[in-house]
């Protein structure tokens, strides 16, 4: 009596999770057959990227900075995954319900393509097209369910001979293999329909107004200094898109209207075929916490927006300049900023070659002195000439200030927070910035001592970082680090701390160290 019972827990358990593993791989075959036929349809349309998209948008600021300083710029790949998890978790509730009644998975799959419609069909320019991948891919995970069910014979017999077992295993198998293929395939050739060719065939022109030559004492030698300019690689990245616009250069138009008195539409040729700007200028996230890394200095080519805004005319009253990206993402700048003479630039070169495509192929704008969330719009396709009363850009409707001027910030790059230092002579080094009023003095201060000037490294101008290093006779023992900075106009950088949330961080950044 004690065996039959345990003979028939262990075909109930069998039987369930093999439901389970049933749901899971109908799900991942979903998700496969999505992502193939959003090869077609833009990979935006792919419900997990549909979705991804409308938890970033809805997720509560405070969550979003969680996520930012705990995954840093892998926050994406981290939303991603979890969300993946998360669908993996219902999938395998489907397949048990599906075990009982087949209508109920069909149901489950039913609630995960209407979840995934509406979030295709309501991202930013999306067409009646967008439903599709979910669909598509819906449909072929009912399909497969039923088979998979009925593979195992998971819907009433008996399921614990090894002939089921094998049976399931093998079908199961043949299932996660074709979702894997069919997610694969339609990466690859989601990327092969991208833009890499033909940003590596877009011939720059050569600039007119070149970039000042860099000094002869920037990049002093201090070991685990950030180098004055900032490579491709390694420069920061903060947005919104969980899959980077592909914008086919060729196509690409900027248009600029709204309140102007002659609208404009530009292609990139026409864009480049205008009189060139090249600038160092640094870019900071306002979303960089007090001796973070979210910023960068890097060597921009582009044109110069006062001179497109005084084409079209800006007409009274329009106070702000929205730019939109190809996804959709807007972006509100002031008007004054982008015609008060700094080197406000939209920009197709990063470092002496074409803009990489993720940080905005074809063109995007940088506006020294401005967080990007109100100037670097990436993947530009427009800006419109609109009032601040008028509009709020897509962080402003989250409670982020509505101007961004970048405050001074200097951070401790040498010796590492909590690292470990020989006792003797050493030096401690780091950047501060204060884009476009400039940096003047960086002190540092060693455990409650006094504060003690740096020394400057050179720089091309107010719109960059500076290096600065001061020399250390480190003795046994913890210490602690301080550093701050003035402005060119002599304003010191407050003590006081400020989390970035709404305009921007603030504060010393001060670290500790070992020396034994």
């Amino acid at each position: 009596m004690v065996g039959r019972r345990r003979g028939e827990q262990t075909v109930v358990v069998t039987t369930r999770v093999r439901a389970m593993a049933a749901g899971v791989v109908s799900a991942a075959v979903a998700l496969g057959v999505a992502e193939l036929v959003a090869v077609f349809t833009g990979p935006r349309t792919s419900p997990l990227i549909a979705v991804g998209g409308a938890v970033v948008d809805a997720t509560p600021e405070a969550v979003k900075h969680v996520a930012i300083q705990l995954f840093g710029t892998n926050d994406k790949v981290a939303l991603l995954t979890g969300t993946v998890l998360l669908l993996a978790a219902f999938a395998a509730v489907v397949g048990l319900l599906a075990r009982r009644d087949f209508r109920w998975g069909v149901a489950g799959i039913g609630l995960f393509a209407l979840l995934g419609v509406a979030a295709a069909v309501t991202r930013p320019n999306a067409g009646p097209l967008a439903l599709l991948p979910t669909v598509v891919g819906s449909a072929a995970a009912i399909a497969v369910l039923h088979w998979l069910l009925r593979a195992a014979e998971v819907t009433g017999a008996d399921p614990s001979d090894d002939a089921a077992r094998r049976r399931f295993l093998r079908f199961a198998l043949l299932g996660a293999g074709g979702a894997v293929v069919a997610g694969f395939l339609g990466r690859t050739l989601s990327a092969r329909r991208g833009v890499q060719e033909a940003r590596a065939q877009l011939t720059l022109p050569t600039p007119q107004n070149p970039a000042p030559a860099l000094p002869a004492n920037v990049d002093p030698p201090a070991a685990g200094l950030s180098p004055y300019v900032t490579s491709n690689e390694a420069f920061y990245r903060i947005d919104t898109a969980l899959v980077v616009p592909q914008v086919d250069p060729d196509s690409w138009r900027l248009r600029i209207h709204g309140r102007v008195a002659r609208p404009m539409e530009l292609t990139l040729q026409q864009l480049m075929a205008r009189p060139t700007v090249e600038r160092y200028v640094t870019l900071t996230c306002v979303s960089n916490e007090v001796g973070g890394d979210l910023v960068g200095n890097a060597r921009w080519l582009g044109v110069r927006v006062k001179d497109l805004l005084d084409e079209a005319g800006p007409l009274d009253g329009a106070d702000q300049v929205v730019s939109r990206s190809a996804d959709g993402w807007t972006c509100g700048t002031p008007t004054s900023a982008l015609r008060d003479g700094r080197d406000a630039l939209l920009v197709f070169a990063m470092n002496g070659e074409p803009l990489p495509v993720e940080h905005g192929f074809p063109v995007r704008m940088v506006v020294p002195g401005l967080y990007g969330y109100v100037s670097a719009c990436k993947w530009i396709t427009e800006m419109e000439l609109s009032s601040f009363a008028d509009f709020d850009a897509y962080w402003v409707r989250k409670g982020w200030a509505a101007q961004g001027p970048i405050k001074t910030e200097s951070r401790i790059d040498t010796p590492k927070a909590f690292g470990a230092v020989s006792p003797g002579d050493t030096v401690i080094g780091g950047v501060a910035w204060a884009q476009h009023r400039g940096v003047s003095v960086v002190e540092v201060r060693v455990d409650e001592g006094p504060w003690e000037p740096a020394t400057l490294a050179g720089t091309v101008g107010p719109d960059t970082w500076r290096q600065w290093t001061i020399p250390w006779k480190a003795t046994p023992g913890t210490h602690t680090i301080s550093v701050r900075a003035a402005d060119a106009t002599g304003a010191l950088q407050p003590e006081d701390r400020a989390d970035p949330f709404p305009d921007g961080a603030q504060g010393w950044h001060t670290i500790s160290v070992q020396v034994h």
